[in-house]
């Protein structure tokens, strides 16, 4: 399913996005202290199921990088795309132990 089909429904989340080493010009969303060093898309997965998003694991290349194999996630938009991104990542921070 391409991105344009899920707008309004849907949010595509690329690990990038949470990936503490990339930069905001390589793609990154949020503050580096909100996010986590190689974040893999199972990880990413694991936290939006606990944040009931019902997510769906998609394999295609995120355009910046498209030389780097890449898996994207999609999730259901209940906020912006912004605070999806932030539940996920707060999630994400609970599954590696970083946070309580």
């Amino acid at each position: 399913m391409s991105s344009r089909e899920y707008k309004g429904k849907r949010v595509v989340i690329w690990p990038v996005y949470i990936d503490s080493r990339r930069t905001r010009g390589e793609g990154r969303k949020l503050p580096i202290n909100q996010c986590v060093k190689a974040p893999k898309p199972e990880e990413i997965f694991k936290a939006a199921e606990r944040a009931k998003l019902r997510p769906e694991i998609e394999n295609k290349k995120y355009p910046k990088l498209w030389w780097e194999e890449k898996t994207r996630i999609t999730v259901d938009k209940v906020e912006s795309k912004l605070k999806t991104l932030r539940l996920i990542a707060k999630e994400l921070l609970k599954l590696r132990g970083k946070v309580d």
